[in-house]
Parts: C-alpha cells; structure tokens; sequence
C-alpha cells in the first residue's frame, strides 16, 4: 500500500478527524448562506493566493463581508497593508473589481463550469483559487493544488516532478491523480485535501 495512503487512513482513525469533520461541515454551512457571505469568502481566497492562509484569514475577519462589499479602495489597501500581505494595492484592486459579481452565488449557479467561469471572470484567481472558494462554499469534488499537495504528490509517485507552473491541462492532469487517491479512499476531494494539509504542515485551515 502507498504510504500516502497509510498515513491519511492513520489520520482517518485519529482524533484529528473530528476537526476534519468539523472544517467540511462548515463548508457546507457556508454554502447554504447569503451573496454577502459567498463573496467575503471569495474576497479571502483573492487574498491567499502568494500569501499565507492566516494572512488573509486575519483581514477576512477585520473586514468582514461589508468591508470587502463597501469600504472604498484606499481603506481597504490600508486594512491588507496593515496586515502584512505583500500586495495590498493588487489585492484591494483586484476585490473592487470583483464588486461588479457581488451575487456571486446566484451567478455561479447558473453556470455549466463555475470554476472555470471563476478563472476567467475573477481578477486573481487561477486555478488553484478558484478550486479553494468552491470548495469552501460546499463545492467538494474539486482539488486545491498547492505547494503542499504538490509537494506530497510528488514525494508519494503520484506525479514525476514538481511543474513550475500550472497551466489549465496540466493543473487537471493532476487533479485526476488526486481524485484518484480520494477515491481509493472513499473521500471526496475535499475531505483529501484537508487531510494531507494535516499531514504536511500539522494544520486545518480552511
């Protein structure tokens, strides 16, 4: 048996289960709520990507949802510089711009693809972004391939290097490795994620 999968049915069996458990339920609470409360949450993953989650989750939590909504640029660049995020004037920028898809949530449910419309509609989202807000908002069949998740894959013989870059084929190629794990394991995607995250860095951020 992979070691990989050792170690996740190790997990599965440990008290940090419960956490896992707890963290995919609150996804699933969050994806029954408001436009409001969608688009704080993708304002939080616009932030995180090049910057650490607590990074971004500690201006979510000053800034709240009518922040993200109303407050004007050079408040909110001052609130992510405060913050120490690296790209406060990208980062403001790019969540007014997003302002113009406040209901967010009724829009991505009337698409075909919503992760793809994510990519292409959401000034700074890739990939790996847009994969992180669907699945906090509910959404579990989707792979968030970071560093670590790459980094595990990689380690494991899932994938034969680490790409320098994630284009959209090659960012799906490895999503059906990891689809594939989760499946042997009986998991969705999500439930993997949080896992392995786990395992790698000792954490269950969302």
């Amino acid at each position: 048996m992979n070691q990989l999968i050792k170690k996740i049915k190790k997990q599965k069996q440990s008290p940090i289960s419960k956490t896992v458990n707890k963290r995919l339920k609150e996804f699933k609470e969050l994806g029954k709520k408001g436009n409001n409360d969608w688009f704080c949450e993708l304002c939080f993953c616009i932030l995180t990507a090049n910057s650490k989650a607590s990074t971004a989750l500690s201006i979510q939590e000053e800034l709240g949802a009518n922040g993200f909504l109303y407050k004007p640029q050079n408040s909110l660049c001052n609130c992510i510089k405060r913050n120490k995020h690296r790209f406060y004037n990208n980062k403001s920028k790019y969540i007014i711009e997003a302002r113009k898809y406040k209901k967010i949530k009724n829009l991505l449910g009337k698409q075909k693809d919503p992760r793809e419309w994510l990519v292409k509609n959401i000034k700074g989202l890739g990939w790996k972004e847009s994969s992180h807000f669907l699945r906090n908002v509910g959404y579990f069949d989707y792979a968030i391939l970071d560093r670590h998740i790459i980094k595990s894959l990689f380690e494991h013989g899932y994938i034969k290097q680490k790409p320098k870059n994630l284009s959209k084929n090659t960012y799906l190629d490895i999503e059906a490795q990891f689809r594939g794990i989760a499946c042997k394991l009986g998991m969705t995607s999500a439930e993997l994620d949080l896992y392995i995250w786990y395992i790698e860095t000792g954490k269950v951020l969302k």
